[in-house]
């Protein structure tokens, strides 16, 4: 099954997260088949970086997020995408709006 999922990178205490594509087979740290966005929690506020359609290419493929990365999905609105609540091009709207 392939899962979206964090990968831990950064120093010893100083975390920071690439949100990828991966077999769940595979290590946390280990081979992946993309790399989809990344997680800074120690920024404030914190640093969330998706790419929106890629991540919804892989839902549409089966790709089951983990938990963490299904917060993650929500706070940038990928999930309301998913679910047909709203679309890419309103909330890439929104957001040029806001700038």
């Amino acid at each position: 099954m392939v899962r979206i999922r964090l990968a831990r990178v950064g120093s010893i205490r100083q975390p920071s997260y690439r949100v990828v594509v991966s077999d769940q087979r595979s290590p946390r740290n280990g081979r992946f088949i993309e790399i989809v966005g990344n997680y800074n929690p120690r920024t404030d506020p914190e640093t969330v970086v998706i790419d929106r359609e890629r991540v919804l290419y892989w839902l549409e493929r089966g790709a089951q997020p983990s938990e963490a990365v299904a917060r993650l999905l929500e706070q940038t609105s990928v999930m309301a995408i998913r679910r047909g609540e709203t679309t890419l091009e309103e909330v890439l709207g929104a957001e040029t709006a806001q700038a």
